[in-house]
């Protein structure tokens, strides 16, 4: 199986190419959207391990949520490159690909949505399998909770950067938490294999990125009311 996998959802993009056993995978360069990097890197990327676009067997991307310019990047790449070679496509949910980089069972991924907000959602393991336990949401730190049962490990760049208000927030049943791991196109690579097995590959063009969040800005009173500057 041969699966590439696309993720820009974030400032740290990358793209991996999952070939049977092997894994291969490089950063691409930019900000959030990567629009001159990313053909590159694919390019680069299938030119190194020896394999040609037409031998895939599906394209995959971080569908969201995440930076609005990146999802629609990564979203819109993979659809022209799928369309192309005549291959399907397979969204990734990107906290469930950060989740999945995650050793712990029950995990609470959070990641700094920007604007003052956060992206988070729940996940457990079981019989090695990630589970779903609540969908993406997106609140302001504050209102960030853990689902009503369950001790949880915390995932994710807003235990970064909103520490001293998720913390308080989130008690006792918050185990630990990680705020280092970012988004990886090598975690979605796996998870599509997966869904591919299972026959969960879409035709391009119904392909879409998750929006969790439909505003791209707040005004400037919505940022004082945050905690922000104006």
């Amino acid at each position: 199986m041969k699966i590439l996998a696309l993720e820009t959802s974030t400032e740290y993009g990358s793209v991996a190419l999952l070939d049977g056993d092997r894994l291969v995978e490089r950063p691409v360069a930019g900000r959030p959207g990567h629009s001159e990097t990313i053909l590159p890197g694919v390019l680069a990327l299938l030119r190194e391990a020896g394999v040609d676009l037409r031998e895939l067997d599906a394209i995959a991307f971080g569908a969201g949520p995440g930076a609005f310019t990146g999802l629609r990047l990564a979203c819109g790449v993979a659809q022209g490159l799928a369309m192309g070679a005549g291959k399907p496509v397979i969204p990734v949910g990107t906290l469930e690909a950060l989740a999945s980089q995650c050793v712990q069972d029950f995990i609470f991924v959070a990641a700094d949505a920007r604007m003052s907000e956060v992206y988070f959602a729940a996940y457990r393991r079981e019989e090695g399998t990630l589970c779903a336990f609540a969908p993406p949401a997106c609140a302001a730190p504050a209102n960030v909770l853990l689902p009503p049962e369950g001790d949880w490990f915390g995932f994710g760049s807003a235990f970064r950067a909103y520490r001293d208000i998720l913390l308080p927030g989130l008690g006792s049943r918050l185990t630990g938490f990680d705020d280092a791991p970012v988004p990886l196109a090598s975690s979605v690579a796996r998870l599509a294999a997966e869904r591919f097995r299972r026959g969960e590959a879409i035709d391009p063009a119904l392909a879409a990125p998750l929006y969790v969040r439909d505003k791209v800005a707040l005004t400037t009173a919505e940022r004082l009311a945050r905690g922000g500057k104006a």
